[in-house]
């Protein structure tokens, strides 16, 4: 990253446990290489992907809930965040977009990442579950103008969380719109495939080497082995 030599905190904000291991991992990796504090939070409880007559939805939040801080630590994350609403019905509400709010002035990121708001038919059409778009569009409304207003929920001043700048946000996508690819690192690449593959109740092997597919096809045109793409915003 060619501008990123003061940068040292970043966050992720996605719907579901494991979102972030296929979209941006390698990149979360590399950071926390660096030594980066990175931080990820979690819109939903991830409580509905399981087609097991016998899970319940609180007993399938937390095994999901247990995947997704392994990991945050195979990654090397600084934290997880897990926000609580409910799997498969988040909407951009207001409610949401402030609760993103509270976690970007408590742990002040340069970089922000988060899912794209708009659905696409060119690409998975994965990509387009209704609850990625509502934390993309809650995301993006919170880097820009909420997190920064002062006068914008002043009762979290009171909390003593003041109002913070983000300076880049990316925007995971894979579609004509993406003009930034960051390269993955073998080691990143490696730390990236055992965060995914953390998630035994939602991967599979193959599921892993699609992921790892992925990246590669993203990397060559560039010259690397394997890389990630995005939008990338430069916010003032």
């Amino acid at each position: 990253m060619e501008n990123d030599k003061d940068y040292k905190n970043a966050m992720v904000v996605v719907a579901h446990p494991d979102d972030a291991e296929y979209g941006c991992s390698g990149s979360v990796a590399e950071w926390c290489i660096k030594g980066w504090d990175v931080v990820y939070t979690l819109c939903t409880d991830g409580s509905k992907g399981s087609d097991d007559p016998n899970m319940t939805t609180s007993k399938l939040t937390e095994i999901r809930y247990a995947e997704q801080i392994e990991a945050g630590k195979i990654l090397g994350l600084k934290e997880v965040e897990f926000l609580g609403y409910s799997d498969a019905f988040l909407e951009p509400s207001l409610e949401l977009r402030k609760d993103i709010v509270r976690m970007i002035r408590k742990h002040k990121p340069d970089i922000l990442v988060c899912q794209s708001p708009y659905r696409s038919l060119n690409t998975s059409y994965a990509a387009g579950h209704p609850d990625h778009l509502a934390a993309g569009e809650a995301s993006m409304s919170a880097v820009y103008p909420s997190s920064r207003d002062r006068l914008t929920y002043p009762d979290l001043l009171e909390e003593g969380l003041l109002p913070h700048k983000v300076r880049e946000l990316w925007v995971m996508t894979s579609g004509p719109e993406a003009d930034y690819v960051n390269e993955i690192t073998e080691e990143g690449m490696s730390r990236a495939k055992n965060a995914l593959q953390a998630h035994s109740s939602q991967v599979s092997e193959e599921s892993i080497l699609r992921m790892t597919q992925w990246k590669k096809e993203a990397g060559e045109p560039h010259g690397y082995s394997y890389a990630e793409r995005f939008k990338k915003i430069l916010l003032k």
